[in-house]
């Protein structure tokens, strides 16, 4: 179980306490906060987090590779999720990845605002 992450934020439920996912929802909620945290920003935790926020760098032909490689090594100690592709996307100013997993032969997929 984990807290859900919402707009970046902890969601909020009717009675102003915070909403509890678990099983699969927790495993999307716990990818979504590795993928979206810059790689290095926890002192004591160096490799939490991706380095997604590198693709601006990048020219737009190699965003979906990187996307894949920057993915797959934010969520290799995920027990048995396997990621299995990704798309990048700009809308305005913001670039959008889309990530497909593979999770207990389940097909999963999360879609993230790549920081700035």
């Amino acid at each position: 179980m984990s807290l859900l992450l919402k707009n970046r934020d902890y969601a909020v439920n009717g009675d102003g306490g915070v909403v509890v996912a678990a099983g699969g929802d927790a495993l999307l909620n716990e990818a979504l906060f590795r993928l979206t945290v810059r790689r290095g920003s926890f002192p004591f935790l160096p490799e939490l987090g991706s380095r997604m926020y590198l693709l601006r760098r990048e020219k737009p032909s190699a965003w979906a590779d990187l996307a894949c490689q920057y993915a797959a090594e934010a969520l290799a100690d995920l027990t048995g999720l396997t990621v299995t592709g990704a798309a990048v996307s700009r809308q305005g100013d913001a670039l959008w990845a889309e990530i497909a997993m593979k999770w207990k032969g389940e097909s999963l997929t999360v879609t993230a605002e790549l920081e700035g």
